[in-house]
């Protein structure tokens, strides 16, 4: 798979997020930024994402991934200082 097969995956299954998706094969970094996070644990935040690429983990054409998942106001600091 490539970076934009994941992110084509999750914009059609997660409403509303916008998507950075770095990696190749089987292994990647997804970070998902969305107004839906604000109201979620940190657990469930990573629970939309994973649950919305199951089937690709499944299959094994998903093996490694790392998310990190922000709202806007969120993604707009972490941008401005990407070390925090």
């Amino acid at each position: 798979m490539q970076p934009s097969d994941v992110k084509a995956l999750l914009e059609s299954r997660v409403d509303g997020c916008e998507f950075h998706i770095q990696g190749e094969g089987c292994n990647f970094q997804v970070v998902a930024v969305g107004e839906m996070f604000a109201d979620l644990t940190p657990v469930k935040r990573q629970q939309v994402i994973y649950s919305a690429l199951s089937e690709e983990i499944a299959s094994g054409a998903l093996h490694a991934i790392s998310i990190k998942t922000y709202t806007p106001a969120q993604w707009q600091v972490a941008a401005e200082n990407p070390g925090a």
